[in-house]
This record gives C-alpha cells, sequence and structure tokens, in this order.
C-alpha cells in the first residue's frame, strides 16, 4: 500500500508543483503575500491586535491553520475525481488516493507553516512565548478536520456533483468566521453563541495560545474538535466503501 501511496503522491508533486515556474516556492510566497497584506492592512485602521502588538504573528497563526484545514480538505474531496483514471489499476484502490492526498498536503502545509512562522519570529519583535506542543496540537486536529470533512465531500461531490458548488458557496463565510482576524472573546455573546459550534474557531484559538503564554481561551474544547472530525470521517469511509465504484464508473 505504501509504495502505491508514495507512487500517487509523488505523481501529484509533479502535476501540482512541477508544471509551474517556481514550484513549491508559490506554496511559501502565497499565504506570505496573503499575511502581509493583512497586516500592513489593519494596521492602518487599528494600532494593535487583539494580542500582543505584531500583526503578522497574529494574523499568521490564524490563517495558517486555517490553510492546513482547506487544503486538506479540498484535496481529499477530490482524490478519487484526480485519481480515477489509475484507480482502474487492481493495485491502486480509493483509499490509497484520499492517503496520498491527505499525506501531501499535510506535509507541504505544515513544512509552510514552520518557515513562515519561524521566518516572522527571527526577522521581528514578535515577543512570543512558544508552546509548539499546544501549536501543533491545533494544526494536528485542523489535518484531521480537514480529512473528516474532506472524505464525506468525497462521496457525496463524487454521487451528486452539484453538490461540489452548493459547497463551495455555503462555506465561503468560514473564512471570515474561523477566527483569523479576532479572537472568540472580542465578539458579543450572541456571535460566540453561534461561532462556539465553528471547530475552526476551537483550533485557532488553540493555535494562539500556543503563540501567546498569556492567552487562555477557555472555549476551546478539543473533545468538540474531535468528535466533529471522526464522526464524518467514519461516514464518509462507509459511503465511499459501498458507493466507490458507482462514483468511479460516473
Amino acid at each position: 500500500m505504501w509504495r502505491t501511496v508514495l507512487a500517487l503522491v509523488l505523481r501529484e508533486m509533479s502535476t501540482r508543483y512541477g508544471r509551474t515556474p517556481g514550484g513549491y516556492i508559490w506554496a511559501i510566497v502565497e499565504p506570505l503575500g496573503f499575511i502581509v497584506l493583512l497586516s500592513i492592512g489593519f494596521s492602518l485602521l487599528l494600532r494593535s491586535p487583539s494580542l500582543g502588538s505584531n500583526f503578522l504573528i497574529f494574523y499568521a497563526t490564524g490563517f495558517l491553520p486555517f490553510q492546513m484545514y482547506q487544503g486538506v480538505q479540498v484535496a481529499v474531496a477530490r482524490s478519487i475525481i484526480f485519481s480515477a483514471p489509475l484507480l482502474t489499476y487492481p493495485t491502486v484502490t480509493w483509499i490509497d488516493a484520499i492517503a496520498a492526498r491527505f499525506l501531501l498536503n499535510v506535509l507541504t502545509t505544515a513544512l509552510v507553516v514552520y518557515l513562515l512562522l519561524t521566518g516572522i519570529i527571527l526577522a521581528t519583535e514578535t515577543r512570543v512565548v512558544l508552546d509548539a506542543e499546544t501549536a501543533l496540537l491545533a494544526l494536528t486536529l485542523n489535518a484531521l478536520l480537514g480529512l473528516g470533512v474532506g472524505t464525506l465531500n468525497c462521496c457525496l461531490m463524487g454521487l451528486f456533483p452539484t453538490y461540489d458548488v452548493v459547497w463551495s458557496i455555503a462555506t465561503r463565510p468560514l473564512f471570515l468566521a474561523s477566527g483569523i482576524f479576532y479572537i472568540y472573546e472580542d465578539l458579543p455573546a450572541m456571535a460566540q453563541a453561534v461561532l462556539w459550534w465553528n471547530p475552526l474557531m476551537h483550533t485557532s484559538g488553540l493555535m494562539r495560545q500556543g503563540f501567546y503564554g498569556m492567552y487562555d481561551p477557555q472555549y476551546v474544547s478539543v473533545l468538540y474538535v474531535l468528535i466533529v472530525s471522526l464522526v464524518p470521517l467514519a461516514l464518509g469511509l462507509l459511503l465511499l466503501r459501498r458507493y466507490n465504484k458507482d462514483i468511479m464508473n460516473r
């Protein structure tokens, strides 16, 4: 299985990054540019971010975990469609396709997160108190959430093509509702009651706890994020086991 997964990983690496000038450099430049633009824009409007005094590290600790979830979710959701020609071979299964895209996107995003956060800390005065275990837990939860949601979406998008468009439209507000630009405590009570149910709000708070020693987000529930991740993962695997041939034959 691992030889097959590795072959699929190498194939996707060459497809995604090998045909673009700069290759992997764009995986770093794109989120860096977005974080810099956010920092410049909000620094003109606000005197300081909600935590600390450095806009770069504040928005990086909000955006990069979200990128981990989003990248994994999108890649896993399209894994069978992407690898459909290879799934006709008996040695390649739909589980191999999901595992390959999950592995590549997690490793790529983790490398980007490490390089960008390390660069920001070394290049600017952040005064962070790093708790690496908490930050790693936040990224792991986001990757698991992306795997769970992506696996379920992989089946639903394969069975119902219009679901892809519906999901894309319905989840656009997530970018604004996941704590990238603010912290949970800044919100009014009504907004807190609604956004608590967004698991990405929990992981953004956990990520910032790993970089701001004085920040203690009492609302964070690791158990809740695990449940929201594992339930769609289990359901998606069961459905794909039943309908994977129907999806490939469409």
